[in-house]
């Protein structure tokens, strides 16, 4: 049975109607996290430390499309709800043309300021060398990269979120096969496992754009544009949250990089590549439901319809909390075994990862209210307040735990300071959902 933005929805309707997106997005991080297994098992810690050093770049690198991708789809979501179909297809078309653009110009500027940054990060000798390779290779499809999360939420704006998740399992058993081809079996290493990534991203990013250029029976489809200015800094504006999550989250695992190799070398930065894989893994399903539940408020907000705003979000704070609570618990339960997936041959690696992810566990007790709480205000327009929740959680709380807790409780501050960033910045969220919510 077809689901439609103007529904009312029960849990099981909601549920239903995610769904696609959740897997979608834990489908994306499972795919990602398949790299570093080839990795770690075939090319080593020392490969599996040069990725989790370089990552931080590529991030930044691919946050525009996060940026028109979320904060768009809230634009042309609020002009469907108000019944401005034409008008939301040509405001669509516009924003793919920018993102397509966007993502050739920072191509080209990554591979010039590649090895710079890399050395700031504090790549040297092989690990250096290591990291240009992985990274070389891979901003050759940031295009790719960038439209594949652009499309994303317009997928679900358009109604086909089931084709969105589609395009992503085609991309992700892409990238996991040709993972075991080129660095299993062809033994290439880490360039196989560049070469794999850029080969899903040209799928997940090139085949939304073919469906959409087609005549198709979505909400949605490419259409002749104006060039529109003031929608575009709308969006920006709207997806600033977006943006400086994608730039400062970055940023801020750059920060631990440089504090765990203070204390720990290599290992730590190895162990720290585990966990940020891990969390990649919990965290899609908060991203997922965000992701899949947000065109219904912002279709409903342009629709006028208060009290089906009020019932999406309660209904959403009860599932994304008992998803919380199940999360830690596994986490912290399951941390030895999740660890062995990708330190089985160092048993010494195996422990410090497996004591960092007990540690870090808590995170997912909190960050689930602080990802819906800012996906919620892009979606309401008020880009302002997401923007808020997005710096708190790292440029600010973020950055303020990792530089002090090590101080005091060495490489065990590293694991907690995450988690001491979600609860500060819970407590801004929960103030700012007494304020501006309905």
């Amino acid at each position: 049975m077809a689901i439609h933005l103007s529904d009312h929805f029960s849990y099981s309707r909601l549920l239903a109607f995610t769904l696609p997106s959740v897997v979608m997005m834990l489908f994306t991080s499972i795919y990602v996290v398949v790299d570093g297994i080839f990795v770690a098992n075939y090319t080593g810690k020392q490969c599996l430390a040069a990725i989790t050093l370089i990552f931080p770049l590529l991030g930044v690198l691919g946050a525009a499309g996060f940026m028109l991708g979320a904060g768009g789809a809230a634009i042309v979501g609020k002009m469907l709800g108000a019944r401005k179909n034409e008008e939301a297809r040509s405001t669509f078309s516009f924003f793919v043309a920018v993102t397509a653009t966007t993502g050739f110009i920072l191509a080209l500027l990554g591979q010039y300021f590649l090895e710079p940054v890399a050395i700031f990060l504090g790549a040297r000798g092989e690990m250096l060398d290591s990291s240009l390779l992985y990274g070389r290779i891979c901003i050759l499809s940031l295009p790719a990269f960038m439209l594949q999360f652009f499309f994303q939420p317009f997928f679900v704006t358009a109604e086909r979120p089931k084709l969105g998740l589609a395009v992503t399992v085609a991309a992700g058993l892409s990238n996991m096969l040709l993972d075991a081809l080129l660095v299993a079996v062809l033994d290439l290493g880490l360039a196989g496992a560049a070469l794999a990534t850029v080969a899903s991203e040209c799928i997940g990013g090139f085949l939304p754009l073919g469906y959409f250029a087609l005549p198709n029976t979505s909400l949605l489809a490419l259409c002749r544009f104006k060039v529109r200015l003031p929608q575009l800094w709308a969006a920006c504006a709207n997806g600033m949250s977006e943006m400086l999550m994608n730039v400062a989250y970055p940023l801020l695992m750059a920060i631990y990089n440089a504090q765990i190799l203070r204390i720990a070398n290599e290992d730590g930065v190895a162990a720290f590549g585990v966990l940020l894989y891990v969390s990649f893994v919990f965290t899609a399903l908060f991203l997922g439901y965000a992701l899949g539940s947000a065109p219904l408020v912002s279709y409903n907000l342009g629709a006028g319809r208060t009290g089906e705003l009020r019932s999406l979000f309660r209904k959403s704070l009860c599932i994304n909390a008992w998803t919380g609570l199940l999360l830690t618990g596994l986490s912290y339960c399951a941390a030895e075994p999740l660890a062995a997936i990708f330190t089985s041959s160092d048993r010494e690696l195996t422990e410090l990862t497996s004591r960092a992810l007990k540690l870090y566990s808590p995170v997912f007790l909190l960050c689930w209210l602080n990802i819906y709480g800012s996906s919620l205000f892009t979606a309401l327009n008020n880009g302002l307040a997401s923007a808020l929740i997005a710096s708190l959680r790292t440029l600010v709380f973020g950055v303020a735990a990792i530089l002090i807790l090590p101080v005091f409780l060495g490489l065990d501050g590293v694991w907690l300071a995450w988690s001491c960033a979600e609860l500060a910045t819970l407590l801004v969220t929960v103030w700012l959902f007494q304020r501006k919510c309905f």
